[in-house]
Parts: structure tokens; C-alpha cells; sequence
């Protein structure tokens, strides 16, 4: 299976990213993608860009290089489960993930857990970012129980069994659990450099070792990935409505 939309990348606005959207979308052209999300971090993070930021974004258009974009956010989740832009904010973009990174250390296995499950349960995030990430130990068993009640998406993130070493272990229980519970899983590559845009070689092995139906995944068609953004109260985006559904 080639999935041709990438949910999680990031330009030069995140402060530790090194191409711009043109250049994510132009490569994710040559890729051969049809939509690619713009989701840079929440202004919480060292170096990230302003609240304006994405209050600006829809100057943006949802065709660039002649692929489809998304325009979105990877919010910082706080110490106490909050997320570092307002609600105004997130209800003008398209898409939001949300991911544990410097702002919250790891406590232990419940309270982190409880933590992701206070995130989906507020109804402002679709996708949940990097949670195999090593450094925190969670229960996906009750993890992906959340994401199927909440329906929102648990990623699969492409970045890290490679830029966070030692988190294949858990990448590995992540799937296997979510292969019984029938949760929705989404695919990023994460990629903080244009090149990587679109590029799931790293995690496809744990994909079919898991036995994850195509379907499961988001990401198996533009359509599945509006179909899921409209299901969880986005808007309904006319113009790629169109460019997919007529194509």
C-alpha cells in the first residue's frame, strides 16, 4: 500500500525546520503526494512561531505546486494537559495534532496516559503526535480505547525510530493493540527538511508486521482524511471536496 498524503511536516516558521511550504510542497510533488498537511509547533516551543502565525494562514491557498495542503498546528500539551493556543485560534485551521515534547517531563506511566486521554477528550485535537515516542512509557491499551471513543487519531510518526532511537518497542505494542481495538491511526513523517516530506520507509515494516488493515489508516486517501476532519467538526473544504472527489 502507497499512502499518498503526509499529516505531520513542518517549515522554517517551527525554528528547528530548514524549508519553507513551497519547497515541502514542490518536493512532495516529485514524491508523487495529492495533500500534505503544514503543521508547524504551537508557540510554546523554543524558537516557534507566534499565535499569529496560524491565525494567519488561511492567506495560504489549498493548492500549491499543484498539491493539496492542509493547514495546521503540532501543539505543545502542557503540564496540566493544556494546549498552547486558544480555542479561537485552532477552530480556524484545518487540522491540529498535539504531542508531548520539551514542556512536559515525563511522570509515570498513568499520569502520562491520563494526560493524552485529558487531550482527546477536550475535542480540540484530531491527531495525537509521536505517541511511541521512547521517553514516555504509556498503556496503549487504554490509550487506543480513548482514540476510538474520542475518535481521534493515534500517529504513526516516521521520525521516530529515527531520530528517537529505542522507541520501536513501543511503536510495536502501539500497533498491535490498535490492530484489535480498531482505533484510527494516522501516518507523519514529521519532516523538519522537504526532502522527507511523504517518506514512510522507516515504519512500513511495523505496519505489516502489525497487520494494520489499510483502511485503519487516515491517511489511505485524501477523501478518508477530509471524511475524518469533517467527522470531528471541521469545515467541509469545497475546493479539495471537488479536486478529489471529481478527479
Amino acid at each position: 500500500m502507497r499512502y499518498l498524503v503526509d499529516l505531520h511536516t513542518h517549515t522554517t516558521a517551527s525554528g528547528h525546520a530548514y524549508s519553507t511550504i513551497i519547497e515541502t510542497a514542490q518536493y512532495a510533488a516529485k514524491r508523487g503526494l495529492q495533500l500534505f498537511a503544514t503543521t508547524d509547533h504551537g508557540p510554546a516551543i523554543q524558537g516557534g512561531p507566534h499565535a499569529i502565525h496560524f491565525r494567519n494562514l488561511h492567506i495560504v491557498p489549498y493548492v500549491v505546486e499543484d498539491v493539496a495542503l492542509l493547514r495546521g498546528v503540532e501543539l505543545n500539551i502542557m503540564p496540566d494537559g493544556s494546549v498552547d493556543l486558544p480555542d479561537e485560534t485552532l477552530a480556524k485551521l484545518d487540522i491540529v495534532l498535539a504531542g508531548f515534547h520539551g514542556h512536559y517531563h515525563p511522570r509515570c506511566m498513568e499520569d502520562d496516559t491520563n494526560t493524552l486521554i485529558k487531550v482527546m477528550a477536550s475535542g480540540k485535537v484530531d491527531i495525537i503526535a509521536h505517541p511511541d515516542n521512547r521517553t514516555y512509557q504509556l498503556d496503549y491499551q487504554r490509550l487506543c480505547e480513548a482514540s476510538l471513543e474520542y475518535k481521534v487519531a493515534l500517529e504513526i510518526n516516521a521520525s521516530s525510530v529515527v531520530v528517537r532511537p529505542g522507541s520501536e518497542d513501543n511503536l510495536r505494542t502501539m500497533l498491535a493493540v490498535a490492530r484489535k481495538v480498531g482505533n484510527p491511526l494516522s501516518l507523519g513523517s514529521d519532516a523538519h527538511f522537504a526532502y522527507k516530506v511523504g517518506d514512510f520507509r522507516s515504519v512500513m515494516p511495523f505496519i505489516e508486521e502489525a497487520e494494520i488493515p489499510a483502511c485503519q489508516i487516515i491517511n489511505v486517501s485524501p477523501c478518508a482524511v477530509l471524511d475524518f476532519l469533517e467527522s470531528r467538526g471541521h469545515k467541509r473544504i469545497d475546493e479539495l471536496r471537488e479536486r478529489f472527489e471529481f478527479a
